[in-house]
C-alpha cells in the first residue's frame, strides 16, 4: 500500500462541503481527530529510524534494516519486506512505513500504544465562530528559500504563492506553497505561539477563484505532526509568515 506524504502537509482532512458552517466545522474537527488519533493516526508515530547499508537492529522495531536504492529493507519473521518511499506492511500491531529526505532513506514505524505512552489523548482549540473567515488576495510568486527543520536540518522550499489579508488591522503577506490541484498550504507562527497555542500551525486553503481571491478560515489551522511526535520532521515557518497579531482561532495545543 501507497501513502505518500511530507510531514509539512500531512495533515488536514477535506475542506467540507456542507451548508452550515457549524456543522460543516464539527464534521472537519471529527475527521482531524481520527487523522490524529486513530490506530495508525499521526499521532501513533513510535520512531524514523535513518537508514544506510550496514544492516541493524533497531529499539521497539521488529526486524533487521538497512537502506537499498532509496528503499527501507528489512529481514523479518514474516519475511523479507522492501519499502519504497509511501509503502506500508504490518507486522502484528505495528505499521512500518518507507520515509525519504534529501536522499537520505528512513522507516518509520507506527504503534497505536505510542500516544498512551507519550501521555497525550487529546488536541485543545479555541473556541469556535461560525462564519468568522477573512477575505485574502492571492498572487502568483516564485520563490525558492533555505529552510529549516525541528530536527536541525536544512533544506529548500518552493513557494508558488503570497496570501495577502488584514488581521486586526495589520496587512500580512503569506508564503504558500501551491499543490497541484491549486489549493494552498502555509505554515505560520503568531503571537500565541509558545504560549497559548503550539509553536507553529499549518493551514490549507482551497485554490483562489480567477480573480485571484480567497476566504482564509483560521478556525482550520491544525497542529503539525510534530506537535504529536518528536519523530517527524516539520519544517518551521518561513520567517515572513511569522507574524506579531495573535491569531485565537484553530487547534492549540496537545494534552
Amino acid at each position: 500500500m501507497r501513502r505518500e506524504v511530507s510531514d509539512d502537509m500531512e495533515a488536514s482532512p477535506p475542506q467540507e462541503k456542507a451548508r452550515d458552517a457549524a456543522t460543516a466545522h464539527g464534521a472537519w474537527v471529527s475527521a482531524r481527530d481520527r487523522l490524529v488519533w486513530g490506530r495508525d493516526g499521526i499521532a501513533s508515530l513510535r520512531a524514523t529510524h535513518w537508514l544506510d547499508d550496514a544492516p541493524r537492529e533497531f529499539p521497539d522495531t521488529p526486524g533487521v534494516w538497512h537502506a537499498d536504492a532509496g528503499r527501507a529493507v528489512g529481514d523479518l519473521p514474516s519475511g523479507r519486506v522492501l519499502l519504497p518511499v509511501g509503502d506500508e506492511h504490518r507486522e502484528g500491531q505495528v505499521l512500518l512505513r518507507g520515509f525519504a529526505r534529501d536522499g537520505m532513506t528512513a522507516l518509520r514505524v507506527f504503534d497505536p500504544a505510542a500516544a498512551t505512552d507519550r501521555g497525550i489523548s487529546r488536541i485543545d482549540r479555541f473556541p469556535y465562530t461560525p462564519g468568522d473567515t477573512i477575505a485574502a488576495t492571492v498572487r502568483l510568486a516564485d520563490h525558492t528559500r533555505s529552510t529549516q527543520a525541528v530536527d536541525g536540518h536544512v533544506g529548500t522550499s518552493v513557494y508558488g504563492a503570497e496570501v495577502e489579508l488584514d488581521i486586526d488591522g495589520v496587512r500580512l503577506c503569506l508564503a504558500a506553497q501551491v499543490r497541484a490541484d491549486g489549493t494552498l498550504f502555509l505554515a505560520f507562527s503568531d503571537r500565541t505561539s509558545g504560549t497559548e497555542s503550539y509553536r507553529f500551525r499549518f493551514l490549507q486553503l482551497p485554490a483562489p477563484d480567477a480573480d485571484g481571491r480567497v476566504e482564509v478560515d483560521f478556525h482550520r489551522a491544525y497542529l503539525p505532526p510534530c506537535a504529536f511526535s518528536d519523530h517527524y520532521v516539520c519544517v518551521f515557518p518561513p520567517p515572513q509568515n511569522r507574524v506579531s497579531v495573535a491569531i485565537r482561532a484553530g487547534e492549540a495545543l496537545v494534552r
